[in-house]
């Protein structure tokens, strides 16, 4: 007598199997799969039982096609690889936007990418590759991405200086969290408050020196002295050079972003000055570099993991026709450490 073999490997469930388990038709799975509100609620459940029970997978490349997306987003970063990966502020933003997309069928691609030679991007942008664009760390000659927001969903870290009027953007409230934090420095007796401006082509770098110029003006303290870096530490320790070689005294500065903030302290105890007792320092960001210093960095403390989840879920919104509000504002604080 001979016996069946049955030990060969289990058939790939698929939709007509769903369905006759289901006891229900092809298109009625179908409809369950891709969410559906049509189907009678019994009757949803009962396929979604029938796919536990059966292991079943649906075919993300044939929903795709269905929808007409490609289940992907682009992050596109307009600087250099060096500034990429030495600035811990895009790292939080990935670490965000990561989070939120984990509970969704988006994936993350990255693109780094300058304005110098746009048409590589666009070309892939414009391809069928992806759903949606966020942009982070944008100037104000990075126009390209802007030209785009017509034909894919685009949501931006940070005000952005060309179409800001119909773009979507996360941010935080740059120039008061500034002068807040300058103020802090005024009002503790502080008489001579110099900054160490960010980029005067980016939003981040306007507003901060905004709000540091408010304030110094508000505290009768005159004009200030300011000098420009471009959120590097070498840019910070070279513009914390240029502000003490003026011969003007200085008791206080206010470094537009961390990583500036620390290379002011070398600059500043490089001359032999103490940290606070010469010269008070304060950053914005309170990332890695705030804590890595010595004293610790009193800082604004910007919530940016949460700014790249809120970035990431207004454009998952936008591409799937969801409500989603043009600007979100996120809370800023200040942690006072040692630097004051």
């Amino acid at each position: 007598m001979t016996t069946q073999d049955t030990s060969g490997p289990r058939p790939v469930p698929t939709l007509e199997m769903v369905a006759a388990l289901a006891g229900v038709s092809r298109a009625t799975v179908s409809r369950v799969v891709n969410d559906s509100p049509s189907v009678d609620p019994e009757l949803a459940q009962s396929v979604r039982k029938a796919i536990l029970a059966l292991d079943y997978t649906p075919n993300r490349a044939a929903r795709s096609l269905a929808k007409r997306r490609a289940n992907a987003v682009t992050l596109i970063v307009p600087e250099s690889t060096s500034k990429v990966f030495a600035d811990p502020f895009f790292a939080s933003v990935v670490q965000g936007i990561a989070l939120y997309l984990t509970d969704t069928e988006y994936t993350l691609n990255m693109v780094i990418s300058s304005e110098s030679k746009p048409e590589k991007t666009r070309s892939f942008l414009l391809g069928g590759n992806v759903d949606g664009v966020l942009v982070v760390s944008h100037h104000s000659g990075d126009n390209s991405w802007t030209h785009l927001s017509g034909s894919l969903p685009m949501v931006f870290a940070g005000r952005p200086l060309v179409g800001g009027k119909e773009s979507y953007y996360v941010d935080v409230a740059n120039e008061a969290a500034a002068y807040e934090i300058t103020r802090l420095l005024t009002e503790s007796g502080r008489k001579n408050v110099a900054t160490i401006a960010g980029p005067q082509d980016m939003p981040p770098g306007l507003d901060r020196l905004a709000g540091w110029r408010t304030a110094v003006r508000e505290s009768g303290l005159g004009e200030g002295l300011m000098e420009e870096g471009d959120f590097t530490l070498a840019s910070g320790a070279k513009a914390m050079h240029r502000l003490l070689d003026r011969g003007v005294p200085i008791d206080a500065v206010f470094a537009a972003n961390d990583q500036m903030a620390a290379g002011a302290y070398t600059a500043i105890q490089g001359r032999g000055l103490r940290i606070p007792e010469d010269i008070a320092v304060v950053g914005f960001d309170d990332d890695s570099f705030a804590t890595s210093v010595t004293p610790a960095l009193t800082t604004v403390h910007h919530p940016i993991v949460e700014l790249g989840k809120k970035m990431a879920e207004t454009l998952v919104n936008l591409i799937e026709g969801k409500p989603a509000e043009r600007v979100n504002r996120m809370p800023t604080s200040i942690v006072i450490r040692d630097s004051v």
